[in-house]
């Protein structure tokens, strides 16, 4: 095995996903954890999502470079006995077994008779709807998992039909509670030497982002503002109606007066511009919600005579969670991402690429982007890593 750092340095992961878990392989690569992910003779399908720069070889998938980070990749035929013996190994040789129902290679890798003869093997499942129930055999793409599980339904304006969240958010939540479920279960097999299969249903996983759409369905009474059972769309609003995207002067700017009214009232009367919310009905507790909606429409009048920029970096020497929303042309210049050295370097087959760099700091284990390198790379040392010698092949 390659030796690595991180936090995972030790641990062993073949990756067997497709686009529904292999952000969370992604997450544990990039923990440190040696992650082989096999792909066919004729390339690992992923590698066709776009969009593409041109590299040394042809054209790189700049979706893959990301997703695919810190990996080894495998090129094995599955056809052949020779490839299914070889992807075999790896799974004898792994700690955790990463998998999609559906995905290269799961359906020849044997992994009940892997656990069979390793009761120490992590597997983790991630499927559209889980191993049971009556659309158990289904497939859903990001937007069918997004509008099945509920996370567009509240999105998109109130005369206009629901929106596809940005991305693939559904799959990254899901990858996500991959990760964190193969993490448990390794903890668990190394202290008691006693293997889990994990199932993470996409369809499941969605729910974790719907605490407002629950808490809608099932405490509308005793919400004052709910109409019904139901959040309505309602565009850049949200749920509450204290967080909204106004028009600022030269862009648009996330405005929302929590965590304190008071410190948003107050900076409201310094400027001048605080109309009537100091009258002292406002203070009555049965009046709070008339007083937030009054303070949004206040400061939607407010804010539009404001510059974006200049509004933003005020907010945030006051502690005012306000958010400059930016083109996707201009987030790689965002202040705060920089601030917080979220941008990285990431080499690509000889192509020096900025990418997004951890979601986490960790103060005693490094992270690190690595390498991404072609498949004809690792293939050898993969093979040696397994024990695979010249008179099998």
């Amino acid at each position: 095995m390659t030796q690595k750092e991180g936090a995972l340095a030790d641990v062993r992961v073949l990756d067997l996903t497709d686009e529904r878990g292999i952000y969370g392989a992604k997450l544990l690569a990039d923990l440190g954890a040696d992650v082989v992910r096999p792909e066919p003779p004729e390339g690992d399908p992923l590698r066709a999502r776009g969009p593409h720069v041109e590299g040394a070889e042809g054209k790189i998938s700049l979706w893959h470079v990301f997703f695919a980070s810190n990996r080894r990749f495998f090129n094995v035929d599955p056809s052949t006995d020779t490839g299914r013996r070889q992807l075999r190994r790896l799974v004898d040789a792994a700690d955790i077994v990463l998998t999609c129902s559906g995905a290269f290679g799961v359906a020849l890798a044997d992994l009940s008779g892997a656990q069979a003869r390793r009761p120490e093997l992590v597997v983790v499942e991630i499927s559209s709807f889980g191993p049971e129930g009556p659309w158990r055999d289904y497939l859903a793409p990001d937007l069918v998992a997004g509008a099945l599980g509920g996370s567009v339904a509240t999105t998109g304006d109130a005369d206009t039909p629901p929106l596809k969240t940005f991305g693939e958010l559904n799959f990254l939540v899901a990858g996500a509670y991959g990760a964190i479920g193969a993490l448990g279960a390794l903890f668990h097999a190394r202290e008691k030497r006693e293997g889990q299969t994990v199932h993470v249903p996409v369809h499941e996983c969605i729910a974790s982002c719907l605490e407002h759409v629950f808490m809608w369905y099932w405490y509308e009474e005793r919400l004052g503002f709910a109409d019904a059972p139901v959040v309505p769309r309602q565009g850049s609003l949200h749920w509450s109606k204290s967080y909204k995207v106004m028009q600022a002067k030269g862009g648009s700017i996330m405005v929302t007066p929590t965590p304190s009214f008071d410190t948003q009232l107050a900076w409201l009367i310094e400027e001048g511009a605080h109309e009537d919310l100091i009258d002292p009905k406002y203070t009555e507790p049965e009046n709070r919600r008339q007083f937030s909606l009054r303070m949004m429409e206040v400061l939607e009048g407010w804010v539009g005579t404001q510059d974006v920029e200049a509004l933003f970096f005020e907010a945030q020497s006051r502690h005012c969670p306000f958010g400059w929303v930016l083109p996707i042309d201009k987030v790689a210049t965002n202040p705060q991402l920089e601030a917080r050295d979220w941008w990285v370097p990431m080499r690509a087959e000889g192509l020096e690429i900025r990418g997004a760099g951890a979601p986490y700091h960790f103060s005693e284990t490094p992270w690190s982007a690595g390498e991404y390198r072609s498949v004809e790379t690792d293939t050898e040392a993969v093979l040696e890593d397994i024990g695979w010698v010249e008179e099998e092949r």
